[in-house]
């Protein structure tokens, strides 16, 4: 993990849904890495947010780079139409695949980077045949389907632990971590071994606005690498 960069990926669920195009134009302009978008169905989680619609109409307008989350059911019968959107990465949950592997090499057919997400109680364990076949390991910090939640302080360990394991395998994927994120544990989260942080409210609701959010939290990181 030495040298590598570390990616700031606002995400949208904490946005204005009323202005959406705006609040994509603001943490561009504020220097963001990535736009992080939750996709949420209702079944694998208690929330409904965007279809692959929302996305195609922002795609247009934007340069950053698009990092889908799909938590769903069924991720193999959306992935497709979110390609067809505009998503440069793709993640899927592990407790929603069945067939992990055969999964992941779908994705990467469809021409994205793909990615798995493990809720904050699914073992490392799950991840320990793929390895080689993932582009982004997504932890989630908080259990998904609400924005605003507080981050679950046992998962500094889990990002170690994933950090070594990925380390261990010589795996390029990236780790990620989302929820519960702001300028109080960043610097933590990235010391344990992240390298993307997905930030919600910490951007879009922080006092004076996205852009003194982002630069709270880049502050914040420190020595961080």
């Amino acid at each position: 993990m030495a040298g590598a960069r570390v990616k700031v990926a606002p995400s949208l669920l904490a946005a204005d849904f009323a202005r959406l195009g705006a609040a994509t134009a603001e943490v561009e302009q504020a220097g963001a890495d990535w736009l992080h978008l939750d996709v949420m169905d209702g079944r694998f989680v208690p929330n409904l947010t965007f279809g692959p619609p929302v996305i195609a109409a922002l795609r247009p307008h934007t340069r950053l780079y698009f990092d889908v989350h799909l938590m769903v059911e069924a991720p193999l019968t959306l992935a497709e139409a979110y390609v067809a959107a505009g998503a440069n990465a793709i993640t899927i949950h592990a407790e929603a695949c069945p067939h992990l592997h055969g999964a992941l090499q779908t994705l990467r057919c469809l021409g994205v980077r793909a990615g798995v997400a493990l809720n904050p109680a699914t073992p490392l364990a799950s991840l320990e045949e793929i390895l080689t076949e993932v582009d982004l390991v997504l932890l989630m910090a908080v259990n998904p389907g609400f924005g605003g939640q507080r981050f679950i302080p046992g998962t500094l360990d889990k990002i170690r632990r994933c950090r070594a394991l990925l380390d261990t395998a010589g795996s390029p994927a990236e780790l990620s971590v989302d929820g519960g994120i702001g300028p109080d544990n960043v610097q933590a989260i990235l010391q344990a071994g992240a390298q993307v942080v997905v930030a919600g409210t910490a951007v879009f609701g922080a006092p004076g606005g996205v852009a003194a959010g982002l630069e709270r939290l880049r502050t914040a990181m420190g020595g961080a690498p």
